[in-house]
């Protein structure tokens, strides 16, 4: 967004950079580090809260930061920031509620920690850019009423794909063509992967494995279009979406879409898998103007009547100052809800599952995440994928079986469980 970087050569100037704090420290949160502290004028990440400081402490140190203090209340994050210092710290609610912090980023891909954190930070006067679509997919909706109340943004965040798919629909949208369809390229999808099979590449790249199970068996990309759809009012074309195999150009891929089927639904939100360029996303739209569509056609988009826009790469931490920036300076949200769910993402068995299994986390052993509209998961109390983590199974399931609420024993007292409640309440 070309706006963002004035701005904050404006903040820069003026020795006032935006401030800001991340909750965790995994894989992504060290290169957001490293982009904000060494590419990114203007901005200063101040405080990072974490369950094991010491991995903040490291992730200051690759960056070339070494005036880390620690710091558990409120009132010392702001006098160590206050005297210059960068702070890490095991307690989110020292860097939410830091009165010098005027964002945070929540980057642990965890729902119910996220949802302490994000909450606290919104109570307390911060934006929040949510690094964490599990959460956002899960509670975002009921998340931004409170945002909305308190008068901050609550936004995802650029570079990850549904960041890159918002900033393509609104450029899309804004030259006049109308978006039918958001997609995500993805380059493997095998809803039985787990942490065994998945654990060479986790360790090659660094990265959670977990995490990287999540995005083999289809869980990350469900709760990453799921909340496309919400911010755009688009729906799924069938459960789980329709995720065609396609290994030609996206450009090519329209030939597999129905353009009537899409404009009935109101535009879908789906993914593919093996196309050309990826990993990337598309937006595919139509025009009603033949003149507008002579245009098209001259400009190298073809006939129609779908016209195809992509992005050829997503560059997840390195655009997440973007995010802080558009929220602190421009008052701006990448992307958020409409209002209530429309798109949920429900939870299914990985594996066959004896009762009293004590469901593992996402991108586990247990269970994978799919899209399915919200009043039919509301209909079939289909359980939220982002709630399954720790709910005890009550009766055997089998393999790939739809769990529902009505399976499980939840946990007890959990804040997620209770914004979803509130949640359905008021969205009714």
């Amino acid at each position: 967004m070309l706006i963002v970087d004035k701005a904050l050569e404006g903040r820069a100037a003026e020795g006032r950079p935006v401030r800001f704090a991340m909750v965790g420290c995994g894989f992504m949160g060290r290169g957001v580090v490293n982009q904000v502290v060494n590419s990114t004028p203007g901005m200063d990440i101040v405080a990072i809260a974490t369950r094991r400081p010491e991995t903040a402490r490291a992730a200051f140190a690759e960056a070339g930061i070494t005036d880390v203090v620690e710091a558990d209340t409120p009132a010392a994050v702001d006098a160590a920031v206050a005297a210059g210092k960068h702070v890490v710290t095991a307690d989110p609610t020292a860097v939410c509620r830091a009165e010098t912090v005027e964002a945070m980023v929540e980057v642990t891909g965890a729902v119910e920690h996220g949802a302490h954190a994000t909450l606290d930070a919104i109570e307390h006067g911060k934006h929040v850019v949510l690094m964490n679509a599990e959460l956002d997919g899960t509670a975002g909706p009921i998340l931004k009423v409170y945002a909305d109340r308190a008068g901050v943004i609550l936004t995802a965040c650029d570079g990850d794909q549904p960041g890159v798919q918002m900033n393509l629909y609104r450029f899309v949208k804004g030259i006049g063509v109308t978006p039918l369809l958001c997609g995500n390229i993805k380059g493997l999808q095998d809803r039985y992967r787990n942490p065994t099979t998945q654990e060479g590449f986790a360790k090659q790249w660094g990265q959670n494995v977990h995490m990287v199970t999540s995005f083999a068996d289809g869980t990350k990309i469900s709760f990453e279009q799921a909340i496309v759809a919400n911010a755009t009012g688009m729906t799924v074309a069938k459960r789980g979406m329709l995720g065609h195999d396609w290994t030609g150009h996206i450009d090519e891929a329209t030939s597999l879409y129905d353009v009537d089927q899409l404009k009935e639904l109101g535009g879908i939100v789906d993914y593919v898998v093996g196309a050309k360029p990826g990993p990337g996303v598309y937006v595919f739209g139509t025009h009603d103007d033949p003149k507008q569509q002579h245009y098209l056609n001259l400009y190298k988009l073809g006939t129609g009547p779908l016209y195809s826009f992509y992005t050829p790469y997503h560059l997840c931490h390195f655009e997440v100052p973007t995010s802080v920036a558009r929220a602190v300076l421009c008052d701006d949200a990448v992307m958020q809800p409409l209002g209530g769910p429309l798109v949920e993402v429900i939870t299914r068995a990985k594996t066959a599952l004896k009762a009293g299994t004590v469901l593992d986390e996402l991108g586990g052993y247990h269970h994978y995440g799919e899209c399915e509209t919200a009043p039919v998961t509301a209909a079939e109390r289909l359980l939220p994928q982002g709630v399954a983590e720790g709910c005890v199974l009550k009766r055997d399931v089998p393999q790939d079986h739809c769990i529902t609420y009505d399976d499980v024993e939840l946990p007890p007292s959990r804040l997620i469980d209770k914004l979803r409640e509130e949640q359905t309440t008021h969205f009714a």
